[in-house]
């Protein structure tokens, strides 16, 4: 099978195609030919992450240690990248029981990886679902990742109807599916993000845009009930006016830091600071799938581009001028 490998780290010419065994699915596993994976942030930091220092790794100083070791110190030891894919069951193991041949699917792999490919293995047990009847196998490819991630989060907010929700990157994969999402659970939602991407979000559902590169949302006198930032662009201590009496500070991306407050604000005063990790679960995943077919959660595509072109397409998402998502065809 053809597949996507890098064995060094570095800029997306390190991605090369090539030929590589076709897996074998275990007894308890479910062989995937893949039809779409996507470019999202995790790929792009993997595949350079020799030179991604705990400074500007986005979690705390601890993960950043155990990822280094997980991905390797010099050279990649994970040489297929790709999180999220779409695509139809070829061949089972023989206890699974939950799949069969030709059905379409879709999933989120995590930090295993190994979507760049025209085959994979996924454990029946995995964070895999049975494809939306109502998204073409290059828009489910996209889904997973984000909107896991954003479902999960935001019911450890506490989400709740009539709530101002303001999300803090607001066009990523997390960022555009929590925007659908905190419109589902009926609050009014506001979005920050770049100028490129103004029309995207509000495409999303978003009630009001704010682009961070013209106006600062933390300087404009209007408080939310919960501000959900997605990379830890702003700080507690800017945002604290910005909130509501009982208002929340939500973070999917912290340091040790943003740990103390949260443990701080949890015993003294009533706006809290809210650090949550979601490690996907197909439980969500169904869930997901459940709004997707319920016309709650669409996706946009940028570009596309195959599977032989993608360090084309990772050098195009690391431009900064995408509008929606970059998808690889397989």
């Amino acid at each position: 099978m053809k597949a996507i490998v890098y064995t060094e780290y570095g800029a997306p010419e390190v991605l090369q195609i090539k030929e590589a065994e076709k897996p074998v699915p275990r007894k308890n596993e479910v062989l995937v030919r893949v039809y779409a994976t996507s470019v999202n942030y995790g790929d792009i930091l993997a595949r350079n992450f020799r030179e991604v220092s705990s400074r500007k790794f986005n979690m705390l100083g601890l993960f950043w240690f155990f990822a280094k070791i997980y991905f390797g110190l010099r050279r990649p030891k994970i040489t297929v990248l790709g999180s999220e894919f779409s695509g139809e069951i070829e061949s089972t193991g023989k206890d699974v029981k939950s799949f069969k041949p030709g059905d379409s699917v879709f999933g989120y792999l995590g930090q295993n990886m190994g979507a760049y490919a025209e085959y994979l293995c996924v454990p029946e047990k995995g964070v895999l679902a049975i494809k939306p009847v109502n998204m073409s196998y290059e828009e489910a490819a996209i889904v997973p990742y984000g909107a896991i991630m954003a479902l999960s989060l935001l019911k450890k907010a506490d989400i709740r109807p009539g709530q101002k929700v303001l999300i803090n990157g607001a066009s990523g994969g997390i960022g555009s599916a929590a925007v659908q999402i905190s419109k589902y659970f009926g609050a009014e939602v506001t979005g920050v993000c770049g100028t490129p991407r103004l029309d995207y979000v509000k495409s999303l559902g978003a009630d009001r845009v704010i682009d961070y590169t013209k106006e600062d949302f933390t300087l404009s006198g209007v408080t939310y009930d919960l501000i959900f930032d997605i990379l830890g662009k702003s700080s507690f201590s800017q945002c604290r006016n910005s909130l509501t009496a009982n208002g929340r500070y939500l973070l999917a991306s912290f340091k040790m830091k943003q740990l103390f407050q949260m443990l701080w604000t949890s015993m003294t005063g009533k706006k809290k600071v809210i650090c949550a990790i979601a490690p996907g679960s197909v439980e969500d995943l169904v869930s997901v799938k459940e709004l997707i077919e319920a016309g709650k959660i669409k996706t946009m595509i940028d570009r596309r581009f195959p599977l032989a072109q993608a360090a084309e397409a990772h050098r195009y998402a690391e431009t900064g001028r995408k509008k929606g998502n970059v998808v690889i065809t397989v």
